[in-house]
Parts: structure tokens; C-alpha cells; sequence
């Protein structure tokens, strides 16, 4: 055994050899490579200790360069990684909710080259607020006096709870206790911002005295938290917004609303229903509302609050403001997407997330059918090709019971199974996600580029040839 150790090849020269193979390699750090080298004749070193490894040409380099370089790459790729998103969710939490619209890209861009007036006044030449870059902006389009961001809407509301309620009571509808993605509780939320939580109401009923009657000397602000990500049906009731707020207007309490994935955009046009928009809210009297940036509204992950200048003044002067500030990316994209809903049907044109919910049924159908035409032509016999209607979904917590229309390229491969597809296509680079049910391996063209396509037909044959690239 210890002579096919000493075969083993150094990881200097196996690194001479590499970057012959792939000059590109020169770009990633020394160290890395390395270790990916040295991790790669571990296994190796396991083979020989378990008995698969016997003779000394078994680790001849010549032979294993294929298989080292293959495995550099993969340890070496960022762990951030592009992604391409068939599944028909289009606001997908696991592969980074909203793309970000063009303008919104190139504003990221010129913030990172440079330096920025993030936090300068340029009357003065002295500091100014970062709230100032987008705040005009949300309240131009909200109808709110003033408006601030944190870093996403469970920030929001910990900064509104602790501000205005610390030490004191929320009333909350028992059936508004929402629980949103990664275990993360409006409850618990509350908790960690000083106040407690007054339930009131049935899980599926309450009424304007259910509110009424917990209120008492220790109640700081009535509070509505909007069901985006499910639904109560069938025997339900809940106290209208204007109703809640005309209750607290004569016990002199604010209302606040989260409204979680918060819209600008009236979608029942495209056949969902017509959520209350965060202009609506206000309108309605809610004193503050928060929302997500980067669920149906399409830009980046932020928590907008809006509301009375003299609430919004009170949250920027809180402590925990600067702890849970955005950054200038975020802020860049930010205020570029919201300028694109100064028109908005240049932001139902300009920004994906609003264009992908909007596309009509007979649009994919037409687009279903040209993949699915590239994929007969590029895969032969390997896979089996046939379109289904079906739906899709807004996700991200959005309309959770109501379906989009689409039309399904479905795939039965005939040298794995669908499962094994799906395995091989997560290897892939980039990775390929799509659908998986009991008739195959699905693609759903809402979430699809045309410019993918191509790229999904060259993925799809590596995938089920099993080829390695060099």
C-alpha cells in the first residue's frame, strides 16, 4: 500500500498540468486550487486504503486529468450561481425571488464601480440621508407622506413594533398569525421587538369587538397582517380596513398593516384576484405599511415602510434604523425599479417578474411549442416530447390559491428516468430546474427566455448522454 501512495502525483505537478489544460485557471486563487487538487487525491488515497486502487497506473495523471480537471472546476465555482428557472414559479425564493429588471442591473453596476452620493448632500457638500435616494420616489407612487426602506419586511416590522410598541400590547387577528418561508413567525417577531401580542378573534372569524374589547391602557396600535401566502375559505370573516382604523381613530391608536408581498399593480387583468395595493391601503388610513421590494413588486430584497411623516421621522431616529439600513446596490436597484412604475405599462414591459405574471396562455403555447420543436430536433430518440396545459404559479408567498395558465413541455427520457434527469441537470452549469410528476420532467416557458432555449436543449442532451465537457 505505502508504494501506491508514493505514486500518487504532487500537487505541484498536477497543478503544471491543469494549467496547461485550462489556462483559464491562472484567474483563481493559488490556495484554492490546491486544496481542490489535494481533496481530489484524498479519494484516491481512500481507494487505495479500501483496495480499489492496486496497480501504480491506476494513478497515472495522464489518466485522471479529465476527472481532476472536472472536479477542480466544480469545487472552484462561485456558490452563488446563475440559475435557470423552469419550474413556473416566478417569484422563486430558493433561486433569489425577482430578477431584476434591465435598469435596475445597470444601476447596480454603476453603484459598485465607484463611489456614489449614497450618503452625501450635494448642496452642501456635508453628509446627507441615504433614506432620501428612493423616499420621494415610494411616496409618489404610494400617496404617503413619507416612506424609509430596511433590509427586507421582517426588518420592517420588528423596526415599526419595537418604535411605537415596546413594552406594550399589539392587538392581531388570531388568524393573521402568519408563519412565512424558513420558520420565520410574525409572533416570534414581536417578541424579539418588545411588545406582546393581544390575539383576538377565531382562527377563521373576527369582528370589529374582538378588537374592541382588548383594548385597554396597555394596547400601543391595532395591527393587520396581510394572508399573502395562504387562505382562509368557507365560513370567514375579517374586520374591513376603514372599520379597524375608524376603532382606533376614538381610542387615539395607530393602525399599522403588513401587507408582506405588497403590490403597486392591479393584476386581475391577467385573472388573479385584485389584492389590496399599498396605495389602496394608505388610502383606506393605515397610519404606516410595510412591504417586500423583492417579491411581486420585482425589484431588489428590501422592507419599504410608508406612512405620516410623523411615524416614518420617529423610525429613521430609531437606534435599530442603522442596524437594518440597505446597502447602495440595493438602494440603486431600488430606485431604478421604482421609476419604472412612474409608467406603468413600461413596468409591465421592463420588468420581469410583472412581465412573466402578464403573459397571456395562447404566448406560451406558442413558446412551449418552439422549445419543444428545438428539443425533438437536438434530442432524437433520447427523450420522449409532449405539451400539456397546466399552470403556473406568482409564488413567493403571492397568491397562493390562484393558478396561471401555461402549457407544459413535457419530457420522458429513455435512457434514465425523470428523477435521474433531474439529478443530472442540478450538476449541470448552470444548473437546470424544472418540474418533476408522476408524467415526467417538466419545463414551463412563463420563467423561460427565449435566449434560454437554446441553452436548455444543449443542457438537456449533455444531460442525457452523461457527457463530461473538457
Amino acid at each position: 500500500m505505502s508504494h501506491l501512495f508514493r505514486c500518487l502525483p504532487s500537487v505541484d505537478v498536477c497543478l503544471t498540468a491543469l494549467l496547461e489544460r485550462a489556462p483559464e485557471l491562472h484567474a483563481q486563487p493559488r490556495p484554492l486550487l490546491r486544496e481542490a487538487v489535494t481533496a481530489y487525491w484524498d479519494g484516491q488515497r481512500a481507494d487505495i486504503r479500501a483496495g480499489r486502487v492496486t496497480e501504480p497506473e491506476q494513478l497515472a495523471l495522464d489518466a485522471h486529468l479529465p476527472l481532476l480537471l472536472a472536479h477542480v472546476r466544480a469545487a472552484l465555482r462561485s456558490r452563488l450561481r446563475p440559475v435557470i428557472n423552469a419550474t413556473g414559479v416566478v417569484v422563486h425564493t430558493n433561486m433569489g425571488r425577482s430578477v431584476l429588471a434591465p435598469e435596475a442591473c445597470e444601476a447596480v453596476l454603476r453603484a459598485a464601480q465607484g463611489y456614489s452620493t449614497l450618503e452625501l448632500d450635494l448642496r452642501t457638500g456635508g453628509r446627507g440621508s441615504r433614506h432620501a435616494l428612493v423616499e420621494e420616489l415610494i411616496c409618489r407612487l404610494t400617496g404617503a407622506e413619507a416612506a424609509m426602506t430596511v433590509n427586507n419586511n421582517a426588518a420592517a416590522v420588528l423596526l415599526v413594533l419595537d418604535t411605537f410598541c415596546r413594552g406594550g400590547e399589539v392587538v392581531v387577528s388570531r388568524g393573521e398569525l402568519v408563519e412565512i418561508g424558513g420558520s420565520f413567525r410574525i409572533p416570534e417577531v414581536m417578541a424579539k421587538s418588545g411588545a406582546t401580542l393581544r390575539e383576538v378573534g377565531a382562527t377563521n372569524r373576527t369582528h370589529l369587538r374582538d378588537y374592541a374589547a382588548a383594548i385597554n391602557e396597555q394596547t400601543r396600535a391595532l395591527m393587520r397582517v396581510h394572508t399573502s401566502n395562504y387562505r382562509i375559505v368557507g365560513f370567514h370573516s375579517a374586520v374591513p380596513l376603514e372599520e379597524l382604523v375608524a376603532l382606533a381613530r376614538r381610542h387615539d391608536l395607530p393602525v399599522f398593516e403588513d401587507l408582506g408581498s405588497g403590490s403597486l399593480t392591479d393584476f386581475s387583468a391577467c385573472g388573479l384576484p385584485n389584492e389590496p395595493t399599498v396605495p389602496s391601503v394608505l388610502a383606506a388610513g393605515a397610519d404606516i405599511v410595510t412591504f417586500s421590494g423583492d417579491k411581486v413588486l420585482g425589484g431588489p430584497q428590501a422592507g419599504i415602510i410608508a406612512g405620516s411623516r410623523e411615524r416614518i421621522a420617529a423610525l429613521k431616529a430609531n437606534q435599530l434604523t442603522r442596524a437594518l439600513r440597505c446597502d447602495k446596490l440595493t438602494l440603486a436597484a431600488l430606485e431604478a425599479t421604482l421609476r419604472l412604475y412612474c409608467e406603468p405599462e413600461r413596468a409591465r414591459e421592463r420588468i420581469p417578474t410583472l412581465r412573466m405574471i402578464f403573459l397571456p396562455p395562447e404566448a406560451l403555447a406558442r413558446s412551449a411549442r418552439r422549445l419543444a420543436s428545438r428539443l425533438r430536433r437536438v434530442l432524437g430518440d433520447a427523450c420522449r416530447i409532449r405539451l400539456r396545459e397546466d399552470v403556473s404559479r406568482v409564488g413567493g408567498g403571492a397568491f397562493p390559491q390562484y393558478d396561471l395558465p401555461t402549457t407544459l413541455v413535457c419530457l420522458e427520457p429513455a435512457v434514465c428516468s425523470a428523477v435521474e434527469l433531474r439529478r443530472r441537470l442540478l450538476d449541470g452549469d448552470p444548473p437546470l430546474v424544472g418540474r418533476l410528476d408522476e408524467q415526467g420532467f417538466c419545463l414551463d416557458p412563463r420563467t423561460l427566455c427565449e435566449h434560454d432555449h437554446a441553452r436548455v436543449a444543449a443542457l438537456l442532451r449533455a444531460a442525457l448522454t452523461e457527457r463530461i465537457e473538457p
